[in-house]
């Protein structure tokens, strides 16, 4: 594994100086920033870009539609700022591609969702071959469950080194076990909720040193 496990900020907020200020006050311990729709349907897309003068941008879109609308969609991220988006698996090997072939134009990256941290046996179905489909095609990471380590460990057998990124530490009761097999571990309402942001990461980041 590697020795350094990156930490995401998931900047779900509604207000556009809220998210400046926070992303601002945790600049130097996260690695990405990761929005929702929440905050680009309330800001607007430009937020993405803003963000992306603090750190990159991973565009959370979960993109799940038709090849064309996906690929639409994806556009509109890398020319807005994003660094990387994400997009669900089980939308299928087609959707997934025009994501891709959108994300190369900007050098861009595609993160694909096996499971969420709040699915239950439906997406632990096909998990395993969403994420044998996102090696074959040449995707940067796979979206795993911090909540539940026995599938992030599972899956690292089956993605080998590509990066494997870990949502639901913190208010989901995601584990930090995790860090042993993620590269990045992805944390939002611990961190943007505190009264304190920067103390709050700081503590996570203690936690994970003495773990990874």
């Amino acid at each position: 594994m590697r020795k350094k496990v990156d930490i995401v900020l998931a900047l779900d907020v509604l207000e556009r100086d809220k998210a400046l200020k926070v992303a601002n006050e945790v600049k130097a311990y996260i690695s990405h920033i990761k929005v929702n729709y929440p905050i680009v349907l309330s800001c607007g897309v430009k937020i993405i870009g803003e963000l992306s003068k603090i750190k990159p941008v991973i565009a959370d879109f979960k993109i799940a539609d038709i090849p064309y609308t996906s690929s639409l969609i994806a556009r509109i991220a890398f020319e807005n700022g994003a660094k990387a988006v994400i997009v669900h698996g089980f939308a299928g090997r087609e959707t997934v591609e025009a994501v891709l072939d959108v994300a190369r134009e900007f050098d861009g990256e595609v993160y694909v969702v096996t499971e969420l941290t709040s699915s239950e046996e439906f997406f632990r179905e096909i998990s395993d071959k969403i994420a044998k489909m996102a090696v074959e095609l040449g995707c940067h990471g796979i979206i795993a469950p911090s909540t539940r380590p026995e599938r992030v460990k599972a899956l690292r057998r089956i993605v080998g080194d590509m990066k494997i990124l870990c949502p639901g530490i913190g208010a989901q009761g995601g584990s930090l076990e995790v860090v042993r097999y993620a590269t990045h571990i992805i944390v939002g309402r611990a961190i943007y909720n505190s009264e304190n942001p920067k103390k709050s990461v700081e503590e996570i980041c203690k936690k994970v040193s003495q773990l990874d």
